[in-house]
């Protein structure tokens, strides 16, 4: 018998392994439906959709490997990162979805979210000052405008599979939709910034690494709370404060 893997679990949703066969179970029904929508769209390979029963999404496993996780060490050869940012940009390129992602948040709303954590994170303790004010100052280059593409959202590099040199897939679509490009390349080189240039080999087109360095840092500001108060810790080693560390 096939035995039950937890995978991730929080308040807002968990994903369970039994054998070849991943349950993702959601509360929000809106996230299953925006991830069966975008994997459905997406030109690139993603996992097949076994059945549906809400709030279970069934899905198969992919093959190979992911290329590492945050905070831990980081494997493939540069050629599967390069095949990883070429991956990226086929999907960027794609047409647009309808539906908004998690990267395509407003300017405004944005900067608002972000001032508003950065005085939480200070008035709290949870970070020092000065590592907050660097990190806004830096954030402050992906508050600009940008042309729409088809975003995964949440491009962590545990989302992405790889065997050898080939994507065999990409996960976890619940924050697809349109949104800034650069978002992706920065949440998918997040702690692994030794990969980039292999990364945009692969994409194949000028990045402003400014930008991706700003969505680093907004992406960790934003994070830090909210992984604290789930269980996780950004505070480890090559998580999300290193992160930012890095920038001072």
């Amino acid at each position: 018998m096939d035995e039950v893997k937890v995978v991730v679990a929080h308040a807002e949703r968990a994903t369970l392994r039994v054998g070849d066969v991943f349950l993702k179970v959601d509360a929000d029904q809106a996230r299953i439906d925006a991830e069966v929508e975008a994997m459905s769209l997406a030109p690139v390979p993603t996992p097949q959709v076994l059945w549906r029963k809400p709030p279970v999404l069934a899905i198969a496993a992919l093959a190979g490997t992911t290329l590492g996780r945050l905070g831990g060490p980081s494997t493939g050869s540069p050629a599967a990162w390069a095949a990883a940012g070429a991956a990226i940009r086929k999907l960027h390129d794609a047409p647009l979805p309808h539906r908004p992602g998690r990267a395509g948040r407003s300017t405004a709303a944005l900067t608002a979210e972000l001032d508003a954590e950065c005085e939480l994170l200070m008035a709290n303790g949870v970070l020092p000052a000065d590592l907050v004010i660097r990190n806004r100052q830096v954030a402050e280059a992906a508050l600009r405008p940008w042309t729409p593409a088809f975003t995964h959202g949440d491009l962590q590099i545990a989302h992405v599979f790889v065997d050898g040199d080939e994507v065999t897939g990409i996960i976890d679509w619940s924050e697809a939709g349109r949104g800034d490009a650069l978002y992706d390349l920065a949440t998918f080189t997040l702690g692994h910034e030794e990969h980039l240039a292999d990364v945009l080999t692969g994409y194949g087109t000028y990045v402003d690494l400014d930008v991706i360095h700003a969505w680093w840092s907004v992406r960790s500001l934003l994070a830090v709370r909210w992984l604290t108060e789930h269980g996780f810790d950004p505070f480890a080693p090559g998580c999300e404060v290193d992160v930012m560390r890095s920038r001072m």
